[in-house]
């Protein structure tokens, strides 16, 4: 089975109903149908926690919600190896260093993301929804 590193802003788009939700609602079904093996990193918890918080303002929409994802996805916890090595990475964007050296650590065949710009020097093939459903 495909393990996959879902970033944040595909969760976000929907969550939010974005553009593309209709392609980010069928890869979390993959995930959670064990289609795919669903990653997201703990960092990317807390901050979808305080994006949630901010919007809703309902705490128990928020707890329900994030449980939710940990029904679905496993998380990748962030350790000092990983943070120190992310510093390290010729990805400029921190967060996104963090993301693609989680991936290193943990086998991860693909980092699905929205930004694939961001991940262009990833050494973990990286795709938009859209573009995976067509491998």
């Amino acid at each position: 089975m495909k393990k996959v590193l879902i970033d944040l802003n595909i969760i976000l788009d929907f969550l939010n109903k974005q553009n593309f939700h209709q392609e980010a609602a069928r890869l979390i079904n993959m995930c959670a149908e064990s289609v795919l093996t669903g990653y997201i990193c703990a960092h990317e918890v807390t901050t979808l926690s305080y994006f949630l918080f901010k919007e809703q303002k309902d705490k128990n929409k928020v707890v329900t919600t994030i449980s939710t994802l940990f029904d679905i996805f496993q998380i990748i916890p962030i350790d000092e190896t990983i943070l120190k090595a992310s510093l390290l990475s010729p990805i400029t964007d921190y967060e996104d260093a963090v993301i693609e050296v989680s991936a290193v650590k943990f086998n991860i065949d693909y980092i699905l993301s929205r930004n694939i710009s961001d991940f262009k020097l990833s050494r973990i093939p990286t795709y938009t929804p859209e573009q995976f459903f067509l491998l």
